[in-house]
């Protein structure tokens, strides 16, 4: 999945770069879920200088912090990826963990729209390069700005009203898993979830809860320019020159991705979308799978979004002291993992395992080590059996749950002969599942053979070459 993500970003011009997995606390500041509790959200403890250091929460902040450092040596736009562990102190769930792998790409340094539909653009390449077939995602686009122009059309604008207006945000981000009546309960007084808790509302009123209803729409019915000239007239109405100026920006990235033949259901404008960091200043997007199943236990799953990202002018500034305009994207490595393997999507084969060379003799480990020297040296993977070596059985049975393709055996009689037993686990299995009992099992003695000792190489390649067993 790496390679396959990597493959794209460098087509889209990106290039590696690395940055640390700890960040001193105040270099992520305000970006942290909650600045007066460190631990809020984040894996955080102090060094000897009581000094507070953190596991990186995503991998943009660390970057930020890079370009600042960097500023003038790097070349503007600066265009990178990188991926790695990022850590959330958070419960866990289902396709969500404490650590897990992202692959970011970022530019920065530029403030055109054409940065952001490029992510989206690529976003969407991504996803197919990954064999999710054209129809089973959408890239779902949305602009800070436009949210910020409803936030003021029902009166929630200006430093004040910052905690009612970050309540009424999270609550039109959990559209898709809530429905619109859990919404309503979370913009009204509240809601009382499945197990009782209760989540207090942001109190507006139900007038200004219609108002932000009016502007939650998405998929088809947004891409075409009347959807835009609605807003418009809206936001003109109310005297909003954020969300028109946010409006404006989407026109353009729809344009874009438009005349680049991604209208076709691939990228979307869709104005219900927000994105939980609160660093974004402009557009945000949202890759969604459209894809249903079901987990182990046969309840229907919708695993949603699966990566996403958006612009945040302000992060690189908080270094420098100057505007810094900047936009990326992120993929959930480890959630989309789990979604492909879910939908059977992902290749899951376990890998062979090395040829086994067991111990019939426990004083003739040094041959036996032999053999595995010569088998390695022929680029051939193998190991000897290091535990106890006194039942035959448990040695094979360690050979099986290693996937082993062959075992190797000799005894005092072979090698007497100088001849070893060579064991083909792949074809016995074959032949374990059709034979009908374990009187003909031992009268067939499917798939072993003997050859000379000398030959163990030559033959050993026979039965990788038959099954077509490549490592890695």
């Amino acid at each position: 999945m790496v390679e396959k993500i990597r493959e794209v970003y460098e087509r889209y011009g990106f290039e590696p770069v690395e940055t640390p997995a700890m960040e001193f606390t105040d270099a992520l500041g305000k970006f942290l879920p909650d600045q007066d509790r460190p631990n809020e959200g984040v894996f955080s403890f102090q060094d000897d200088d009581e000094q507070w250091i953190s596991l990186r929460y995503d991998l943009t902040a660390p970057l930020a912090r890079y370009v600042a450092e960097n500023f003038e040596a790097l070349p503007k736009p600066y265009r990178s990826y990188r991926f790695g562990y990022v850590f959330r102190n958070e419960k866990p769930g289902p396709g969500r963990f404490r650590q897990f792998m992202q692959f970011d790409a970022d530019t920065v340094g530029s403030a055109s729209p054409a940065a952001d539909a490029e992510m989206c653009m690529m976003a969407a390449d991504t996803m197919e390069a990954l064999g999710i077939p054209r129809g089973s995602y959408v890239v779902k686009v949305n602009n800070r700005k436009v949210l910020d122009g409803v936030m003021e059309s029902i009166g929630l604008g200006g430093e004040e009203n910052a905690g009612r207006r970050l309540t009424v945000l999270r609550a039109i981000d959990k559209l898709d898993r809530l429905g619109e009546q859990g919404v309503r309960e979370l913009l009204g007084e509240g809601r009382k979830d499945e197990s009782g808790d209760f989540t207090k509302g942001a109190g507006i009123s139900a007038s200004d809860a219609e108002t932000v209803f009016a502007f939650m729409h998405g998929g088809a019915d947004a891409n075409d320019k009347s959807f835009f000239q609605r807003l418009e007239n809206v936001f003109n109405e109310k005297g909003s020159t954020s969300g028109s100026e946010g409006l404006k920006e989407l026109s353009q990235i729809f344009d874009i991705t438009m005349a680049s033949g991604y209208g076709d259901g691939r990228v979307l404008i869709d104005t219900s979308v927000v994105r939980g960091l609160e660093y974004y200043t402009g557009p945000v997007y949202e890759v969604e799978l459209l894809l249903d199943t079901k987990d182990e236990k046969g309840r229907p799953v919708r695993f949603g979004s699966v990566g996403g990202g958006g612009r945040y002018d302000g992060l690189v500034s908080r270094f420098r002291g100057e505007p810094v305009p900047a936009t990326g994207f992120s993929i959930g490595v480890s959630r989309l993992q789990a979604a492909l393997t879910m939908l059977g999507k992902l290749d899951t084969r376990t890998d062979f395992g090395p040829v086994v060379v067991t111990v019939f003799d426990r004083d003739r480990v040094a041959d036996y080590q032999k053999m595995v020297a010569e088998l390695r040296n022929a680029n051939i993977r193998a190991e000897l059996y290091l535990g106890n070596p006194k039942n035959m059985g448990n040695q094979l049975k360690y050979a099986d749950r290693r996937n082993s393709p062959c075992v190797i055996i000799q005894g005092s009689d072979e090698k007497a002969r100088g001849e070893i037993q060579i064991k083909d686990l792949i074809e016995g299995a074959k032949a374990a599942a059709v034979i009908a009992s374990n009187q003909e099992w031992r009268e067939t003695r499917p798939a072993q053979f003997s050859c000379a000792e000398s030959e163990i190489v030559a033959r050993v390649r026979e039965v990788l070459a038959r099954h077509d067993v490549k490592w890695g």
